[in-house]
């Protein structure tokens, strides 16, 4: 069974969160919800509280590198995400280890370039906020919903939640599953 580590930080974007939670669950994808804080217990960017599976210390005491990590946007939950250290090096660890390294919204911008994880790859993020990842613009594209390139996918935003997901699904869990998803859900 595939793993996945999702992020969560005080000030998370709450769809760009929930629902590769909710899509990766459905896929049958082992998913563990990180608290990046000393709480499980998480405020979210417009209020909705979200109990965590575990906390980042918690998770780290397994010594578990997963399948994939996915880093939601919001603000300030980058920033809280980006500032913590032990999350930037997770994501790290998992990108040079070839993992999957997802991240939507304003993280590809404000966590990703700590990280290495943009080092010669396509990427997007939220309108105007690769200009917070000065070192990389040059292989930022604009206007499109998600880039997948090699072991990185990003998204653009919260309304891109539902197709950045389905990517994650089809990398993880196959084409077929995908499709069941995207037909038991009634995607667009």
């Amino acid at each position: 069974m595939k793993k996945t580590v999702i992020f969560i930080a005080n000030g998370s974007e709450e769809i760009e969160t929930l629902t590769p939670v909710d899509y990766l669950r459905r896929a049958g994808v082992d998913v563990t919800l990180v608290a990046v804080a000393d709480s499980k217990t998480v405020v979210c960017s417009h209020k909705v509280s979200v109990i965590a599976d575990s906390t980042i210390d918690e998770y780290l005491a397994t010594g578990e590198l997963p399948d994939a990590v996915v880093v939601p946007g919001g603000m300030p939950g980058s920033t809280n995400i980006a500032e913590n250290a032990k999350a930037v090096d997770f994501v790290r660890k998992m990108n040079d280890s070839g993992k999957l390294v997802c991240a939507i919204c304003a993280a590809p911008a404000v966590v990703l370039p700590k990280t290495g994880a943009l080092a010669g790859k396509k990427w997007t993020c939220y309108p105007q906020m690769e200009d917070s990842a000065t070192d990389f613009v040059g292989n930022h594209v604009d206007s499109v919903p998600f880039v997948h390139c090699e072991n990185l996918i990003t998204g653009r935003g919260p309304g891109a939640a539902e197709e950045f997901s389905m990517e994650i699904v089809r990398t993880l869990a196959g084409a077929d599953v995908a499709a069941k998803i995207k037909a038991g859900s009634v995607q667009r």
